[in-house]
């Protein structure tokens, strides 16, 4: 396998203060689009401007069930083309290149939600909404991929627990001025909460995308080898090869099974969590927006507390106890039937969603060998099971709750994470620092 010598990347030195903050420095900036596109605003907007139910492509939906449909189409999509493009990357030394690419995509897929309006341009706000999906994902692979060129493993937990934290401020900082803008909507001269909440879209553009200049100018710049070599072709040679090698790693294969897993259940859960509480429990736009922002300061309290775990007694017994606590939540979620009891259980999400995706990052970073030419690759890998993973689950969610209703579509996703125990627990993480 082939390695890197220092020729080829810009000069850097490992635990490097300044380089791990402006890694986490991409966190704070893309964020916003994780929390106010995905999780709290744009939900809430869907669901306000589209009919409960209506015809699309000649078929019958509810929109919470096409809002899934549409995230699971997003995931398919990035996830059969990024294995190809950081393969790419990691030849023709482009990482940073298709960071920034996505990260532009994004932020403007984001911004062109302003212009969405409801069922008479519905095709429009999807294609936005897609367009903000592929950027978040697209970028967030290439983010992950600079992780194992930045700091020795015995720093993953950490650094990967900040990355997550700063996410999570970040984006309440951002929520918070928006939610100020959706409260006093007339003070501010809005005609309504609408149009605060879709000027809130373009904010979101705007801060993704001027944060992200700190890691785009700090973070490696690894530059090209120089080869004529056929990128396109390369890029599937690079592809080819890290899946036959992970082929031969059982417990790579383990942990990504598991993952998938779980991963399936929780970023189901995440995605509609906005949906469930305006549309069973009834809650205004004011309320939720306050209730995800307590659970966004629980969340970087959890990932930093999971950490912490981690180090005492390893990221195998962490990642355990995190996908036992979900299969309550969704349990919990089942039987709720009150405002109060759904900030009780929101509670408890915000403890474990920072520590799920801290975690299982940082162990993954553990488990794959490390080795600087092909780790964007490697990641790429991670980064499309996830993908196959969330879609498969928002695919089983919308076809529950087309069939069924919210609540039976939610108690379905316990099989994913009863899975994901069972694989986990074949697992050895050999790189534990206990």
């Amino acid at each position: 396998m082939d390695t890197l010598d220092q020729s080829e990347i810009s000069p850097y030195t490992l635990n490097d203060k300044r380089i791990e903050n402006a890694w986490a420095m991409f966190d704070w900036a893309n964020s916003a689009y994780a929390l106010v596109i995905t999780t709290a605003v744009f939900p809430l907007y869907f669901t306000f401007v589209t009919d409960p139910e209506f015809t699309f492509l000649g078929m019958n939906f509810k929109n919470d069930e096409l809002l899934s449909f549409t995230i699971s189409f997003a995931y398919i999509l990035i996830a059969l083309t990024l294995p190809l493009l950081s393969g790419i990357a990691d030849y023709g030394g482009k990482r940073m290149s298709y960071m920034k690419m996505f990260t532009w995509m994004g932020a403007i897929g984001c911004m062109s939600l302003f212009f969405f309006h409801g069922m008479g341009n519905l095709w429009f706000g999807l294609l936005g909404f897609i367009t903000a999906i592929i950027g978040f994902a697209g970028g967030q692979i290439f983010y992950n991929s600079f992780l194992p060129l930045i700091v020795t493993p015995d720093h993953y937990d950490r650094v990967s627990a900040k990355g997550f934290t700063m996410g999570y401020f970040g984006s309440v900082i951002l929520l918070v001025i928006i939610l100020a803008m959706i409260t006093f909507y007339a003070n501010l001269g809005f005609e309504n909460e609408l149009g605060a909440m879709k000027v809130g879209f373009v904010m979101v553009g705007v801060w993704w995308i001027g944060f992200a200049q700190i890691p785009f100018r700090r973070l490696p710049q690894h530059v090209s080898k120089g080869s004529q070599e056929n990128l396109v072709s390369k890029g599937f040679k690079e592809l080819k090869k890290v899946f036959k090698e992970i082929r031969k790693q059982k417990n790579t294969k383990l942990f990504l099974a598991s993952f998938s897993s779980y991963m399936a259940a929780v970023q189901t859960v995440i995605a509609m969590a906005s949906v469930f509480a305006v549309k069973e429990l009834g809650f205004e736009s004011g309320e939720l927006i306050q209730l995800l922002l307590m659970l966004q300061l629980i969340g970087a309290l959890g990932a930093w507390g999971f950490s912490k775990l981690s180090s005492c007694l390893g990221n195998k017994f962490s990642l355990m106890c995190i996908i036992l606590v979900w299969t309550l939540v969704i349990l919990a979620s089942y039987f709720t039937t009150t405002k109060l009891q759904y900030y009780g259980v929101a509670c408890i999400v915000g403890l474990v969603m920072g520590g799920v995706q801290s975690m299982s990052r940082s162990t993954y970073s553990k488990i794959i060998p490390v080795d600087e030419s092909n780790s964007s690759s490697y990641f790429s890998f991670f980064d499309v099971v996830e993908k196959f993973a969330i879609s498969f689950g928002l695919f089983v969610y919308g076809a529950m709750s087309g069939l069924t209703d919210m609540r039976t579509a939610i108690l379905s996703l316990i099989v994913f994470l009863v899975l994901g125990v069972i694989f986990l627990a074949m697992v050895k993480v050999e790189k534990e620092v206990v």
